[in-house]
This record gives structure tokens, sequence and C-alpha cells, in this order.
């Protein structure tokens, strides 16, 4: 695959390298990202990019325009890391205690720099504009959410947006497409249990939210299994349960918190109203009380039909059909994306980052888990070819 590979951009690899593992050393989490974020607008000035910060908080949007052309694009990339210890020992591990770069934002940020440098040199035709969106806060509070609020879109208008995602377990530097619900919505509910509390040695006295909340989530099992029509994805997780101190009190409280995945908003709308009677029902039965909250919710994530044939396509073009993987299949997992493609169409995609056992292919979010720095230039040519193909 090194032949399909731009010329300049694998010219320039030694220096996007370092600055990807400059990234990696000095992990910021979402919305901390203040020297990532200058460091990216720093590299956009150097290359004639008008500069746009602060979008979304930490958010920066680079944009340029050649020729005379009406057609816009957008290419995303996130910047944050996450709250984990590293335990890699390479030479570029964190240097922030706590902080580590376990997702590989640090690389999306190093692939479009990549392209960014490319597309502003002489070397690219296009007839457009593009914006370049690095974006905070993947991880935690929806940043494509927070940088649409900011105005992104009607500041920065896109005909289309693309985004890409490095991938453990798939081949190194093969795509992988999907048209449609590709990753699941994401809503992470709150319950607290409201009871009242006293002796061990007199549970007949209290109303114990510890039983109330061990029925809660046996009852909360049979929304997938009893309500949900088969064939259809749905998780709901409760991931804390968290009351008491000591073993001889009965807490006056519970508070468990769950996450609920589903690939239909309807199915999430189901979820939803099933958790909420169940833990009204179950509080009541056992004579305590109940609050729910929802928070911290993502949309399903929808490609394109017509943007995903688009980028597909130009893959088998440019790397050829090998390079295609025909097995990816939708995902569980979230992705605050899916806001940026509720306002706009386009598809979000797969770089294969390694398969498990070879270099690269430690799971996300994992200590032990790195980039590849191999599928740079790969992602880079792509983010650029997309560019040159769209804006003719």
């Amino acid at each position: 695959m090194s032949d399909c590979i731009i010329p300049e951009i694998k010219e320039s690899e030694d220096e996007i390298i370092a600055i990807r593992r400059h990234l990696h050393a000095n992990p910021e989490l979402s919305l901390e990202e203040f020297n990532t974020s200058n460091l990216v607008a720093r590299q956009l000035e150097g290359w004639g990019y008008q500069v746009t910060r602060e979008i979304g908080k930490t958010g920066v949007v680079g944009s340029l325009s050649k020729g005379q052309g009406s057609k816009s694009i957008g290419l995303r990339a996130d910047m944050d890391a996450l709250p984990i210890f590293e335990a890699t020992n390479l030479p570029w591990a964190s240097t922030v205690p706590g902080k580590m770069h376990a997702c590989g934002h640090d690389g999306h940020t190093a692939i479009l720099l990549a392209a960014a440098k490319y597309i502003a040199s002489d070397a690219c035709q296009f007839n457009g504009t593009v914006h370049l969106i690095f974006q905070p806060a993947e991880e935690a509070i929806g940043g494509a959410d927070l940088m649409i609020k900011d105005g992104l879109f009607d500041r920065f208008p896109c005909d289309r947006i693309f985004a890409l995602h490095n991938m453990p377990y798939l081949p190194t530097g093969k795509f992988g497409f999907y048209e449609g619900n590709f990753m699941a919505s994401a809503d992470t509910v709150k319950i607290t249990l409201q009871g009242y509390g006293g002796h061990g040695a007199h549970p007949e006295r209290t109303v114990d939210p510890i039983v109330t909340g061990a029925a809660l989530i046996m009852s909360l099992q049979s929304i997938v299994a009893r309500n949900v029509p088969p064939g259809e994805t749905a998780v709901v997780t409760v991931g804390t349960f968290q009351a008491g101190i000591a073993s001889n009190v009965i807490p006056d409280s519970a508070v468990m918190e769950l996450t609920v995945r589903s690939m239909k908003p309807e199915i999430r709308d189901l979820l939803i109203r099933r958790i909420q009677e169940l833990t009204d029902f179950t509080a009541r039965s056992y004579g305590a009380t109940s609050e729910v909250e929802i928070y911290d919710s993502y949309p399903v994530l929808v490609n394109d039909a017509e943007q995903t044939a688009f980028a597909r396509q130009l893959a088998v073009e440019f790397f050829g059909e090998d390079a295609v993987l025909d097995s990816v299949s939708p995902s569980n997992g979230s992705e605050d994306f899916a806001f940026m493609l509720q306002q706009r169409p386009g598809s979000y995609f797969l770089l294969g980052n390694g398969e498990k056992g070879e270099k690269g292919g430690c799971m996300v979010h994992n200590p032990g888990y790195d980039f590849n720095d191999e599928i740079i230039t790969t992602g880079a040519s792509f983010f650029a070819r997309l560019v040159e193909n769209y804006c003719r």
C-alpha cells in the first residue's frame, strides 16, 4: 500500500510522527486541550490557513480556499485524552500521571495535520473550501455538540463532512465503511433510591434501598430480554451500585448508574421508558421513592449512504479493493461525531490500527494501547483525496 501514499505526505512523515508522540507524551483531558489546540493552531497558521480558536471552548477550525468553486468539505479529528494511567513504558509514554491518549486521538490529530500540510501546498489542487475541524471533548461531554452550538456549521459551512477512527483488531491500514446506522446511541442513567435507614439488626424498622436496588437490577435485565424485539440491538448495563458504609447499618439511599445503548431512536425511547417505569414500580413496591436522571446522551451515528459510497469508492480507486474490508459491522460503542452527521451528510469510517497480537493491536481504553504511527500517511492521504475529488 506504500505506493498509494501521496509523496508529499510521505516526505513529512517523520515530522508528523514527532508531533504525534509529543501529543501522546502530553495528554490533555476533555475541554483541557489548551496546549494541544495551541499546537494545532500554530501549525495551521504556519501553513496558511485561516484559523479560528475556541470553538466549543478548546476547538480549532482551520479554513482554506482554492480556486473559485463554491463546494465545501469538512474533515474532523478529535483531540482529547482519557483519565487512565499509562503502562506502555514507551519513550513517548504519558508524562502526566493518570492521563493517557488511550483511544488514539493523538493519532487522529496527527493524521489531519499531515493532510492539512499537503492540502495547503501547491501540489494539492482543488476548487472550493476545506474546513479542518479539531474537536475537543469527544470522550466526555460531547464536544461535537458544543462546537455546533457555538455556530460551527453557520460559521464554517460544509456540504459534507468526514471523520475516521483507528481500530485495533483490524489489519493495519485497511479501511472499514458502513452505510446507515453504524454506532449506537448512548445514555447515562443515574437512579437514586431513597429509603429509610436504621440498624442492621432491625430491618423491619427500615426501608432498605439495597434490597430495593438489588430487585431493580434484576428487573432491568428483563427489558432487553422481554421488551425489545428479537433482532434489535439494545444494551442496558448497570455499571455502578453504591450504598452503605458499614455492615450493621442499613443506609438511607442507594445510587446506581447505567449505560444504555441502542441502534434506533425508537428502541432508545423504549429502553428509557421501561427503565423509568420499572424504577418507579420497584421502588414503590418496597416502600421507597426514586429519581431517574438521564444525561450525557449521544444519538445514533448514521452514515449517509451516498457519502459513504463516495468514500468507499475513493478508497478502492486509490488504495485498491484489498484495502477495503467487507466485514465491518455496526458497533454498540458511541461517538459524538453523530451530532455533526445530524447536521450535515457525511461518513465516519474505520482505519485498521493492527490485528490482535500485532503492533497496534491492543484495544483502545487499555493502559497498554498505543496508536500505530504506520497508518498516519494512509489516513492523511485518504483525507486529501476526499478533498481533491469532491472539490474539483
